[in-house]
């Protein structure tokens, strides 16, 4: 028998799920709440398999219920239940432990398989929710020197290199004004203070074989 807690501040929302899971031999709701401060309290006297945790909410907001459950019961698994897929709900609520991540449009049918994918360690995460989770994963496996131009990436591996702008000059057919402005240009995007700092980051990111 799976363990669920339902954590939803629209009552008639909430009774609707409960109705719908105790139709199921395989789930058994151990209670409810209507905010999150009380959830949490809830499911640390309760310790259920799965929690369906709504987001927004008065008295505690979902987010903040799930990141102190996780710290007190890591094994619980926490499904968000919301109607909510933007960035500033989605990301806080991932980081703060959230297992799966679905919205209120889904079926009692897939609410359920939800749960019971939950209690087996398996996760499910709402198609466009997870769209937005491989964007930013994108975002965060890019590179400082990926927004240089190839100019200001072969003056950046000068620089790599110990060259002086006169050197990079010389080598690139460029004028030294030239040079300076890229090494400027170089120095912004890689947020970075001096040459010094640009040429460790060169190594570091392994931009000389």
């Amino acid at each position: 028998m799976i363990k669920v807690v339902v954590v939803d501040d629209h009552e008639i929302v909430r009774k609707g799920i409960i109705a719908y899971l105790r139709t199921d031999d395989e789930l058994e709701v151990v209670g409810e709440a209507g905010s999150g401060n009380d959830g949490m309290k809830l499911v640390m006297d309760k310790v259920p398999d799965v929690v369906l945790m709504d987001l927004m909410m008065e008295n505690g907001t979902g987010i903040d219920a799930t990141a102190e459950i996780m710290r007190t019961l890591p094994d619980c698994k926490i499904i968000i239940l919301t109607s909510y897929y933007d960035d500033e709900q989605v990301f806080p609520a991932i980081e703060a432990g959230a297992f799966s991540y679905i919205l209120k449009t889904s079926s009692a049918e897939e609410i359920t398989d939800a749960i019971k994918k939950a209690a087996c360690g398996e996760n499910v995460i709402e198609a466009k929710v997870a769209g937005k989770m491989m964007s930013k994963y994108r975002t965060a496996q890019k590179k400082a020197h990926d927004d240089l131009t190839d100019r200001e990436l072969e003056v950046l591996i000068c620089i790599g290199n110990g060259m002086t702008n006169q050197e990079i000059s010389e080598k690139l057919y460029i004028g030294i004004k030239t040079v300076k402005t890229h090494v400027s240009n170089i120095l912004s995007k890689l947020e970075v203070n001096d040459r010094t700092q640009a040429a460790v980051y060169v190594h570091r990111n392994k931009l000389i074989q």
